[in-house]
């Protein structure tokens, strides 16, 4: 059997291996892959690599056929780099599950109770009345306001402020329906603004 030109380039949690078998028919091609072993196989051409250095995702770990090169990648349970495809290093997972986790605290610095800190801020930020300050609240008081003025309108108030609103381009608002119902509502802008109507 013939023995396949392959190379590698790794990141912290995927390996991708390129095998050079240019023409490789996508339905001769077989990959086998085991947690530390990985075989390819098309007709009289062959790859093993075992054992891998480190351990991958058989589930995760998939490959594409191409006309010049099978691309495979690996994923790693352990995140890390190998820096070789294969190698007799114990197998990190094995000694990783069986380590205790090792807690690492400096003695005399106290942990920060985050938590209790966000609860604090949080109750400390009690909404300021408006008997406490005439501003409070800014946009949002007003729109509050505004929120509050057409729920407990009547059908002709509420008539009256949409239709003031949108025939004036938002410069008025007005709640007397006898006013606005006679005639289109006029552009107010603001003082030292000037209205444009612009082109749709």
């Amino acid at each position: 059997m013939a023995t396949l030109r392959h190379e590698f380039y790794e990141t912290e949690d995927k390996l991708t291996l390129s095998i050079f078998d240019k023409g490789a028919d996508p339905e001769q091609v077989k990959i086998a892959f085991e947690s530390r072993k990985f075989t390819y196989t098309n007709g009289d051409k062959s790859l093993t690599l075992e054992p891998l250095k480190g351990q991958i995702d058989p589930s995760k770990s998939d490959y594409t056929v191409g006309k010049v090169k099978v691309e495979v990648r690996f994923a790693k349970l352990a995140h890390g780099r190998w820096g070789a495809l294969v190698g007799d290093s114990p197998d990190p997972l094995a000694s990783f599950a069986a380590a205790p986790p090792q807690v690492s605290s400096a003695p005399g610095k106290p942990r920060k109770n985050w938590d209790g800190i966000t609860s604090e801020i949080l109750a400390s930020d009690n909404a300021a009345t408006s008997d406490q300050d005439p501003n409070a609240g800014g946009d949002a008081a007003v729109n509050d306001f505004f929120r509050k003025l057409y729920a407990d309108a009547d059908e002709d108030t509420r008539k009256a402020m949409m239709k003031s609103f949108q025939e004036s381009g938002g410069t008025t608002l007005s709640t007397n329906w006898d006013e606005v119902k006679k005639e289109k509502v006029e552009v107010k802008p603001p003082e030292g603004s000037e209205w444009k109507k612009w082109a749709a």
